[in-house]
């Protein structure tokens, strides 16, 4: 046999055709939360330019409570999405995805200012930050079903880890054009014309993650249940209701799984620099350069803990994650608070604890739901619990600070939300290595 290949039970899997699965799921992924993660590193910046001026802190929250919107599109994203990705195959989804986004930043970029056509311009925003969100609601479930159903149970871990890999990739990427902006313009240039870059790169970053999505292939796993005569007797039937009525314990326990994840990403990896701008007195530039350093940390550390979890199981490393972030974000925070050395220190400290829950989840969410309502079950659950938790959290951050005067809050958000999903673990079962529940 002249092609390496990996062994899943007697099924043969040519190792380049793997490699060309990963890629075409991963590349697009890391392109859509470029886009969609944008919005956060210009946060300050998207402020003055969308909301009228005299306050500061009101612009901000009102730039947060857009982001927070958004999500509001995503339960129902992830239930259309679902229910097309269970109906039709996870490519055309994938493709559906990528394309969506790619027009709604774009058309970001385009949107006069506040100063030119007033509240029409701060309406536009939010419209098209909600079709960014629906486009989201799709496209981590998707990517993370379809690289499922393709692995080796063995490898599934690993190779399911550059869902998230790619997801922080993108972020990575949206916070280097952030701060080369930051850095190589002055605050006129980069409110006049500096922060419609990244969103206008939308257009010829889709076309190439459009490309290349076009060329891949549903898993073989799904092309069998197409094929099987139990499927053509359900398709009348909305795979979405039939997974909520079979597996609604599992999409309410998965909600509470999530929640570490919703919250924890979005106050890590996009709340961070302007906390560290606003609360703490960073410049803006070494603010999203300590978070591009939590960023790499993260990275780094997604595919080992894949590993890991494939050795020793998913429940054991997530719980982990869970215990660590209850007893360390507050001294990481304090670490934060001294700057320097020490903020570098904690960013790095809560990117790589942040990566031992995002290596494994979205394998185990991939794992809790049998194949005719995989992408139905981990679409809504998890677009569920970043709609009540990840999207609000900036704002909510925001909020508890200005209320309690207390610089600290945010990590008591991070804490509760880890206890919340150590519990919710309580009520899952194992499922490392062995083979995807069929439906």
């Amino acid at each position: 046999m002249s092609v390496e290949k990996v062994i899943e039970n007697e099924e043969e899997i040519p190792i380049a055709r793997m490699k060309k699965t990963v890629f075409g799921a991963a590349i697009g992924n890391m392109i859509e939360w470029f886009d969609y993660a944008t919005y956060g590193y210009l946060a300050t910046v998207i402020a003055a330019v969308f909301f009228a001026p005299g306050n500061s802190t009101a612009a901000l929250l009102s730039t947060f409570a857009v982001f927070a919107v958004s999500f509001v599109a995503r339960p129902l994203g992830g239930v259309i999405w679902g229910y097309y990705g269970d109906k039709v195959g996870r490519k055309k989804i994938l493709v559906l995805t990528v394309l969506i986004m790619s027009i709604a930043t774009f058309a970001i970029g385009l949107i006069p200012s506040y100063a030119s056509i007033g509240i029409a311009a701060p309406i536009l925003l939010l419209i098209f930050r909600l079709v960014q969100g629906f486009s989201a609601s799709g496209e981590y479930a998707g990517a993370a079903a379809f690289l499922a159903e393709h692995a080796p149970n063995k490898k599934r871990g690993l190779l399911v880890s550059m869902v998230p890999a790619s997801t922080a990739a993108g972020l990575a990427l949206g916070a280097i054009v952030a701060s080369l902006l930051e850095f190589n313009l002055s605050s006129e240039a980069l409110q006049s014309w500096g922060w419609r870059v990244p969103f206008l790169m939308a257009g010829p970053l889709g076309i190439f993650a459009l490309f290349i999505r076009l060329k891949l292939e549903d898993p073989e796993l799904f092309k069998e249940m197409e094929r099987k005569e139990k499927f053509v007797k359900e398709e009348k039937k909305s795979p979405m209701i039939q997974g909520i009525k079979s597996n609604w314990r599992q999409v309410l326990v998965a909600i509470g799984v999530v929640s570490l994840n919703a919250v924890g990403f979005y106050i890590i990896l996009t709340y961070m620099p302007t906390y560290l701008t606003e609360e703490l007195g960073f410049n803006s530039a070494a603010s999203i350069l300590t978070t591009i350093l939590s960023l790499g940390s993260y990275v780094f550390f997604l595919p080992m803990v894949g590993a890991l979890a494939d050795r020793v199981g998913r429940k054991p490393v997530l719980i982990s994650a869970c215990i660590l972030f209850i007893f360390l974000t507050y001294p990481a925070f304090i670490l934060l608070s001294w700057g320097g050395a020490f903020a570098i220190l904690a960013q790095i400290l809560l990117g790589v604890i942040l990566a031992g829950n995002d290596g494994v989840l979205a394998t185990f969410l991939s794992e809790m739901f049998p194949t005719n309502v995989r992408y139905s079950g981990f679409a809504i659950s998890f677009n569920s619990s970043n709609a009540l938790f990840g999207g609000t959290a900036p704002f909510v951050a925001t909020f508890l600070i200005s209320v309690t005067n207390n610089s600290f809050a945010p990590a008591f958000y991070l804490m509760g939300a880890a206890a919340i999903a150590f519990i919710a673990l309580f009520w899952t079962k194992e499922t490392a290595n062995k083979p995807l529940r069929q439906g």
